[in-house]
């Protein structure tokens, strides 16, 4: 559908002073090529300034008539197809501005050909005219706007030409083409061909087909020069509509339209292969075709004339590149260019197609004419059309389709854009006599229109107005026998501006009438808008700050219509407003009516209002905009009132109006958030008696069994702490926490439960955690500013928050994260002998009563500890924590060990030990305990060494008893000690003979005696197995 609207794109006109009748034109950057009608062999160029006003910059002579002409910006030069005898001829025209400066010398060389040295130097100041032979006549032509290479159309092929810069010394850079590749399209005669990025597009009189080159790797396996055709394997599948044709030669048969898209569109039947041309090096590029569209129109789809007047024309590709990406007009940036998307365009008489065929391919528009058309350019805000009586114009879904390549964030809550599939419109269909040829660059459009005798004896009748603009240049005319019948006009489209703010004058005719043509009108303002800011940056600072403003502009215009109108894209209205910067007060004013107390609100107002206030926002309403809000949640959405309240913005709140809401709400939808809610305000109204009468009123609420734990959907059945009220913090996390400048700042509820109730604080932190709203590091940072008049760098809160977030934790790395934070806090309190401030939520009993990470404290550790000094049960507590984590399963001791060394006395001594046992040096660890606690040493065997390790009490520890005991003396009880301990293991494991040899010869056999006769006490070996015994005990006593 194509909507029609009498806006006003077109503003002034002038006539370019042409000597002589145009044949062709062409244009780009600044320049104006007008190549002369048959009978003169001439093209002029012309600069085009501010306005539209062209200045001569010089004419050069063709070998014939120009049949077709194209300009590059790449490259700044001009090629044409002429025509002399019955002979097409392709020549490249380049350094073609030196006329301006006088000159009027011409070079004439072959393509590739070698420059003579004679008159090298003298190329700066010359034209050069570059001829490309060719095996077949060239019918048209394509220059790539991004690398300047040249594509030629011939019979059956295409040939491409490479652009080169050829350096002949530091001062001097020359121009020059080499044919790289030709492209052989089996019965395919080319009417146009586009050429842009790699894509090719190419159309008969009714077939189009787009290729794409891509380009191999050059770890790609060597292809010869000649490729197989893609298109060929098809072939085999059904019969072609060539041999349909020719079993019934005596009729006519039109193939049915069809559309083949991406990889479908292979099936065409088309051939393509491709001729490597240029010489093979190193850096020789290898390519293979890619099918992106095919398309077959027939003859009687056309509503205007006879069949045969059914023919595609105005082929282009247009590309759209990174915003910002073209700011400058140097060489070097231009070929730098990065390409975000590419559409193609072609028309038949009645109707344009405009695809999108860069990352993906499809059909984006489609344009039906009022009238049979002539001709057709594209750009990125407008499809400008010209019929037999008119020029129109048409808008475009370029910007919304490249808008979509660029951001990954459009169509979100975040960002917005209207649709791709948004009807087309109209803006104007402005008068001509006879418009011909059109084309476009910037913000000027080339027209040229030839009248016909009638339509010249016709003028000189009253004429029709043409343009609402100033005319310029053009004379009165009354004789129209001296009249040619012919102009040449640059009309100047009006600054993006002030059409936007035309589109948005005429949308308010629409507010109260029809609320579709108001958001489309809107939407059209928008994307012309986005269009211009994502453009060629060739704008002055205050030239884009307008456009930055009127596009602000628009979003908010365009998320009043979605708050204010009954859409089904109500939820728009968050995004646009969202884009258009505007504050929460300021869409208030927008859309509440002051007084109003009847007014309605739409879901699209509610929808941004409720998301808005949700998020963490800095702004913070006034007194009377936070009460405009309850009452607005209080008529149209009271559920959603609780979470409201606890918003950043809503700090200004009645507190006792809002509690008057709540109540209202309670009746109707009891909750935990909402009792929750009530108690907060209480707090800020500083009644103490409410806020308890709400805490304690819950739980006779929840014991009746009436209220529903989970808000929000929550499920916290692994939350061992978890309890009602924390559930409900989970349910709304801003009653603990709110952000300010990105940093998490404690609520006043968060403040009184820390001295009043510090466990459920902790509980409804670790609920938090687990439902994934709050991570560790935004609760050091909660906890740590909730306790800043804490002493210690770790409070003792946080501290608790972790212990209890162990008993749940259930993710690998998070544990490991826990648990060397705690060890690092119990480790430097006890090396600074420092008490935790207050005192801790759960003792070690506790912890290791709930966590399976905490583990019973092994005997030896309690014998070292008993042995320790005094000063270590100043830090019992941490101590046993300690210990109880590395008597546990879940540490992992090489990441914890630099946090332990820092350990002082016998905590040191049992935390060393128990680490050499968890990484398996349980040797190292008996020596340990030797040299520093050698009465633990048994006690420590007994538990770590059993099994097949139980060889360790008569291989290593009885030895080494029997030799620190000798050295001592009798002055070391302990070891004493640990040696009768150690001789009454070895007396039950051994038998009489080994346990014999075993014993120092120089030991009390007072002593020794009790060992020895509890020994022999055992019942004797069988017959027989003394030697297998011997034999086994020597082996491990050696």
């Amino acid at each position: 559908m194509v909507r029609l609207y009498n806006l006003h794109p077109f503003g002034s006109q002038r006539v370019v002073p042409c000597g002589q009748e145009p044949g062709r034109f062409c244009c780009g950057r600044d320049v104006l090529f007008v190549a002369s009608a048959a009978g003169s062999c001439r093209v002029e160029a012309f600069a085009v300034r501010e306005q539209g006003r062209c200045e001569p910059l010089g004419s050069f002579a063709t070998l014939g008539p120009v049949r077709r002409m194209a300009y590059s910006r790449a490259g700044d030069y001009l090629v044409t197809i002429e025509e002399k005898g019955k002979a097409s001829f392709l020549r490249a025209y380049v350094n073609w501005r030196c006329m301006s400066g006088g000159s009027s010398r011409v070079c004439v060389r072959m393509v590739g050909h070698k420059m003579e040295e004679s008159y090298r130097e003298t190329l700066k100041e010359q034209m050069s005219i570059v001829e490309m032979p060719l095996s077949d006549p060239p019918l048209c032509i394509s220059c790539c706007p991004v690398s300047g290479d040249l594509l030629v159309g011939c019979k059956n092929k295409l040939v491409m030409f490479c652009l080169k810069y050829v350096v002949i010394n530091q001062n001097l850079t020359v121009l020059d083409f080499e044919r790289s590749l030709i492209l052989h399209i089996g019965n395919l005669i080319p009417a146009e061909v586009a050429f842009c990025a790699g894509r090719v597009a190419i159309t008969t009189e009714l077939d189009v087909l787009i290729l794409k080159l891509v380009q191999q790797h050059a770890a790609g396996t060597e292809r010869c020069a000649r490729e197989e055709p893609l298109g060929a394997g098809v072939r085999d599948e059904g019969p072609s509509a060539h041999a349909l044709q020719l079993e019934l030669d005596e009729f006519i048969v039109c193939q049915k339209p069809v559309e083949l898209l991406g990889e479908e569109s292979a099936r065409c039947e088309i051939p393509v292969t491709l001729e490597s041309t240029e010489l093979p090096t190193e850096h020789t590029k290898r390519f293979h075709v890619r099918y992106l569209l095919f398309r077959c129109f027939t003859p009687d789809q056309s509503p205007f004339g006879f069949c045969e007047e059914t023919k595609l024309h105005s082929l282009q590709l247009l590309p759209v590149y990174q915003t910002g990406s073209s700011g400058t007009a140097q060489e070097e940036t231009e070929n730098k260019r990065e390409l975000l998307s590419l559409f193609c365009f072609f028309s038949l008489p009645h109707a344009g197609y405009l695809y999108s065929v860069g990352k993906s391919v499809e059909l984006i528009s489609t344009y039906q004419y009022s009238e049979k058309s002539e001709q057709a350019v594209l750009t990125p805000q407008f499809l400008h059309v010209i019929t037999r009586e008119s020029l129109q114009c048409f808008t475009v879904r370029c910007s919304a389709a490249a808008a979509r390549d660029e951001d990954p964030y459009i169509d979100t809550t975040v960002k917005a854009c209207p649709p791709v599939a948004l009807d087309v419109c109209t803006l104007r269909m402005q008068l001509f006599i006879g418009p011909r040829a059109i084309c476009h660059f910037k913000n000027h459009i080339i027209l040229l229109t030839k009248a016909d005798t009638e339509d010249i004896t016709e003028r000189s009748k009253p004429a029709r107005r043409m343009l609402s603009g100033k005319t310029d240049s053009i004379k009165s005319r009354t004789n129209s026998e001296s009249e040619p019948g012919w102009n040449l006009y640059i009309i100047n489209t009006v600054s993006t501006i002030q059409l936007y703010r035309e589109m948005v004058e005429y949308s308010r005719t629409y507010e109260n009438v029809g609320t579709e043509s108001c958001v489309h009108l809107l939407s059209e303002a928008h994307l012309l808008v986005r269009a211009a800011l994502m453009g060629p940056r060739s704008l002055r600072p205050d030239q884009e700050a307008e456009l930055l403003g009127a596009f602000r502009e628009s979003c908010a215009f365009l998320g009043d219509c979605y708050s204010r109108f009954d859409t089904k894209d109500y939820h728009l209205a968050l995004p646009y407003y969202r884009m258009s910067g505007l504050p929460v007060a300021e869409v208030l004013k927008r859309t509440v009516s002051e007084g109003d107390e009847t007014q309605t609100y739409e879901r699209g107002f509610m929808f941004y209002l409720t998301h808005s206030l949700n998020e963490d926002l800095n702004e913070e309403l006034t007194k009377e905009s936070a009460n405009k809000v309850l009452q607005i949640f209080c008529l149209a959405d009271p559920v959603q009132l609780p979470h409201i309240l606890c918003s950043p913005c809503m700090r200004n709140v009645c507190p006792s109006a809002a509690v008057k809401c709540l109540q209202q709400v309670e009746k109707m939808m009891p909750s935990v958030v909402l009792t929750l809610t009530k108690a907060s305000m209480a707090l800020r109204m500083g009644d103490l008696m409410m806020y308890e009468h709400e805490m304690d009123s819950y739980k006779e609420f929840s014991a009746s069994g009436s209220s529903d734990f989970a808000d929000g959907g929550l499920c916290l059945t692994r939350v061992c702490l978890q309890t009602a009220l924390a559930c409900g913090f989970a349910g709304q996390p801003r009653l603990l926490r709110q952000r300010r400048d990105g940093a998490v700042v404690p609520t006043q509820l968060a403040a009184h439960l820390k001295e009043t109730q510090p466990a459920l604080l902790v509980a409804a932190a670790v609920a938090l955690h687990e439902d994934s709203k709050m991570h560790l590091e935004e609760a050091d940072s909660f906890f740590k500013r909730l306790c800043r008049d804490s002493e210690s760098a770790v409070p003792q809160l946080l501290v608790d928050f972790w212990e209890a977030l162990l008993v749940v934790c259930s993710q690998e790395e998070t544990l490991q994260q826990l648990l060397l934070r705690v060890i690092s806090q119990y480790v430097w309190r006890i090396s600074k002998r420092q008490l935790p401030e207050t005192k801790p939520l759960k003792t070690t009993e506790d912890l290791i009563n709930s966590c399976n990470h905490f583990g019973l404290i092994f005997p030896w550790v309690t014998c070292i500890m008993s042995a320790g000094s005094p000063s270590d049960k100043d830090c019992h507590e941490d101590i046993s924590r300690l210990q109880s984590l590395l008597c546990g399963p879940s540490v992992d001791v090489a990441a914890v060990l630099p946090a332990l060394e820092p350990l002082p006395g016998g905590a040191g001594l049992a935390v060393r030990v128990l680490s050499c046992s968890r990484r398996g040096q349980r040797g190292a660890a008996v020596e340990q305990l030797l040299r520093s606690c050698p009465r633990a040493a048994a006690l420590y065997v007994q538990h770590e060494l059993r099994g097949d390790r139980r060889t360790v009490w008569w291989n290593k520890l009885l030895p080494e008893l029997c030799k620190r005991t000798r050295l001592a003396g009798n002055d070391c009880p302990a070891l004493i000690s640990s040696l009768k301990e150690t001789l009454s293991v070895v007396a039950v494991e051994l038998e009489l003979r080994d346990f014999l040899s075993l014993l120092p010869e120089d030991g009390t056999a007072a002593f020794f005696l009790p060992h020895l006769l509890h020994c022999s006490q055992k019942q004797p070996l069988p017959r027989g197995s003394e030697g297998r015994l011997g034999s086994n005990t020597s082996s491990v006593l050696q």
